[in-house]
């Protein structure tokens, strides 16, 4: 190769190389650029969700928490949260945490719900001294109970499960151990509201459907549901009135006030139906016969079919003649005072079977029939199953726990 030739090829490889290292500057340069990015970006993140967090916190320990954080250092950015109320009436609430990291800025909006006893699959105050959960008993939703967990022959729980007095076995832990399929946890304490009744008596009368027992003649209301009509009278020796609920009780409560509740019926749409009183057997809500969805959430998933049945004294299933032959009970009910039981459990006829959807929360478990060697003597056998909606969902203005539940997350 000539000398010329050897020039023309040494100044080619030099051309090449510089195009090549350029591009590669150029390559590193986006690189970091992009890891600078990166990092800006995350770390901005990560101290909107620590604020979101933080706050939660916070609301969680004072559920009137509302001061939220100012321009506080961290991580080297700003962290800024606040806290709205974003509607009063459902007490419902929103955090917004924005972290600022340089030049970026990240947001998380959280969204809180009041926690309502309408989870619960079973709750009860008090347990009787001699009623037994049994190797036939299984609970399909969460479980508490204030008093012992009392167990005979391993009884089967699905949902989280917990008691404040610990577990009480018949014969000993190995006879009688629980199945606890989600976990069990002892000395939680979750009491009842001593206005988780009363409570609904303002939304009742405004936007809601208000009856008033104190008023001469109207101390027993009838109600039968009807689709979207509800028929009430004050009498059996009278016709029903009606009104139409979407209309009559737009917010979804019904309210007898200082009376006594007889109801059965189809539901259409989302209701609470309460009853306040504590003397001569006012505060007591009687199902009379059947009250059920007008569409069965169990096989149309479109159903938004929800009661509450929210009682200060009692809930008795009726010793009369529709109720010979099974009841059938769709709903969360709710005993501030006493319990869920069957009127005349120890001397009514055999009545076939209460077919429970939804959940029982009560101060004092009742009885609803008796049985001797496992075979039913008097009133009902059981068949309780929990309405998975309920770990979502609730009943309008359902009795609270008095804490909060994140109901979404946004980042």
């Amino acid at each position: 190769m000539s000398g010329k030739a050897m020039l023309i090829l040494i100044s080619g490889f030099t051309m090449l190389f510089m195009v090549v290292a350029n591009n590669f500057n150029t390559v590193s340069g986006r690189v970091t650029d992009n890891y600078v990015d990166y990092f800006n970006k995350t770390t901005s993140h990560n101290i909107a969700i620590s604020g979101a967090n933080m706050a939660a916190n916070q609301l969680f320990l004072d559920s009137t928490w509302n001061a939220g954080y100012n321009n506080v250092d961290y991580q080297n950015g700003k962290l800024n949260v606040t806290v709205q109320t974003i509607d009063a009436y459902k007490n419902i609430k929103r955090i917004t945490s924005v972290g600022i990291f340089r030049k970026d800025t990240s947001r998380v909006d959280v969204t809180f719900a009041p926690s309502k006893f309408s989870k619960f699959a079973y709750y009860s105050i008090y347990e009787g001294t001699n009623i037994w959960w049994m190797n036939k008993d299984t609970v399909w939703g969460p479980f508490h109970t204030q008093d012992k967990l009392r167990a005979a022959n391993h009884p089967v729980f699905y949902g989280k499960a917990s008691s404040k007095g610990g577990i009480q076995y018949f014969t000993n832990q190995a006879t009688d151990k629980p199945y606890f399929y989600a976990g069990y946890e002892q000395g939680v304490d979750l009491s009842l509201p001593t206005n988780g009744v009363t409570a609904l008596k303002t939304p009742a009368q405004n936007n809601g459907l208000y009856f008033n027992g104190n008023n001469s003649g109207q101390g027993t209301v009838y109600l039968k549901f009807n689709g979207d009509y509800l028929l009430y009278r004050y009498s059996t020796m009278t016709p029903y009135d009606s009104v139409h609920l979407p209309t009559a009780a737009p917010n979804g409560v019904i309210y007898v006030d200082n009376g006594i509740a007889r109801i059965q019926g189809t539901v259409k749409g989302a209701y609470t139906i309460a009853c306040s009183g504590t003397s001569s057997g006012k505060g007591t809500i009687w199902l009379d016969d059947d009250i059920v969805y007008s569409k069965d959430p169990r096989t149309d998933p479109t159903s938004t079919d929800m009661l509450g049945i929210v009682a200060q004294s009692n809930v008795w299933i009726t010793d009369n003649t529709p109720n010979r032959d099974n009841i059938n009970i769709n709903a969360s009910i709710y005993v501030q005072n006493g319990g869920f039981g069957a009127e005349n459990y120890n001397t009514r006829p055999v009545s076939g079977t209460i077919n429970l959807l939804g959940g029982i929360i009560q101060n004092t478990r009742q009885a609803v029939g008796t049985f001797n060697s496992g075979v039913i003597k008097t009133g009902f056998s059981k068949s309780y199953r929990y309405d998975t909606r309920f770990m979502t969902a609730s009943p309008p203005f359902f009795p609270g726990t008095g804490g909060f539940e994140i109901v979404s997350w946004y980042e």
